[in-house]
């Protein structure tokens, strides 16, 4: 297949990426290499997939439209998977706007160019965001149409999107609720890039709320097998892809954390974050049936691989700002 992926340089969009040229797909990575956080990261990622076969990078903004027409007019593709996203429910509360033009006009550019240049299938990632206030284990079918977050709301207005695409022009789609992904060459404003470095550094921990929240932790290998798995999705189907309603609680991460590094972590409480969610729990019933995946990486494995990760890139991860 030919796929185009964007927010290529981007933690799950670099490993999804890996994965579709060892199975032998041609890859179209974009992304717009934006500021949100340090370059360098995403440098280090875009490496990775650089020099292999049957990988193109272009550095284009889902946002402009005219340079997705121009993309999509200079190939064929089989499929588009839409990893490009601002992400974080902090940083959306005091930039908004961005979150909505790159978030929801972003997918809606994308669509309109499937549409115009006959590309039958989409994946796309949403959030476990959209399920604050629900029961758990967080289901599929859980009413989500009261986010507390603009992230949140902006995935959700992306999700609807596509679902009218769907039924106005037959594409085929799969919306990926992610949970809490992590690993190595993570993302620096999520708590386990941050923590592993503040404790590696001998840093205060910035922790908000007493660390009993809890989350339902996603080994980023797992994430991009399920991601490359929906694919084969067919119709219009929402799906999730978490541990497997078996959450870590904070504490329980900053203590696998410490155990990996060997270090003992100094921790800084603050009071809770108004826009974070207390828990999460997937129910994934669903990605088994329809793609045959279940997470692998258990919490306690994929934090000694992140932990063990970063020491020994401990060099220029020294320069990354938190």
């Amino acid at each position: 297949m030919k796929i185009l992926v964007t927010g290529c340089a981007g933690f799950i969009g670099a490993r999804t990426a890996s994965m579709l040229l060892e199975r032998g797909d041609e890859v179209v990575g974009v992304d717009n290499l934006n500021d949100y956080y340090d370059l360098r990261l995403k440098q280090h990622r875009l490496e990775s997939l650089r020099g292999r076969g049957r990988f193109t990078f272009s550095e284009t903004d889902i946002e402009d439209r005219a340079a997705l027409e121009k993309l999509f007019a200079g190939h064929r593709f089989d499929a588009v998977i839409n990893l490009a996203a601002r992400a974080g429910v902090r940083a959306s509360i005091t930039s908004p706007r961005v979150y909505l033009t790159t978030n929801t006009l972003g997918t809606l550019n994308l669509l309109e160019s499937m549409v115009q240049h006959s590309v039958p299938r989409l994946v796309m990632a949403s959030t476990s965001s959209l399920y604050a206030g629900a029961a758990m284990p967080f289901l599929e079918t859980s009413n989500v149409t009261k986010p507390i977050s603009p992230y949140a709301a902006t995935k959700l207005a992306a999700e609807a999107l596509a679902q009218t695409w769907h039924h106005l022009h037959g594409i085929d789609v799969a919306i990926l609720r992610y949970f809490t992904v992590y690993g190595p060459a993570g993302r620096p404003d999520m708590s386990p890039f941050r923590f592993i470095e503040w404790i590696r550094r001998g840093q205060p921990i910035q922790l908000y709320g007493d660390g009993n929240q809890t989350r339902d932790f996603t080994f980023i290998d797992d994430i991009a097998l399920g991601t490359v798995a929906a694919l084969a999705s067919r119709g219009c189907e929402v799906i999730n892809l978490g541990g497997g309603n078996k959450p870590v609680s904070i504490n329980a991460m900053i203590a696998a954390i410490e155990e990996g590094l060997g270090k003992k972590a100094i921790v800084d409480h603050l009071p809770p974050n108004p826009a974070d969610m207390q828990d999460t729990s997937a129910e994934i019933a669903k990605a088994r049936a329809l793609l045959g995946w279940q997470p692998s990486v258990s919490p306690q494995e994929g934090f000694r691989r992140t932990a063990a990760w970063h020491s020994e890139n401990a060099g220029w991860l020294d320069l990354i700002e938190l």
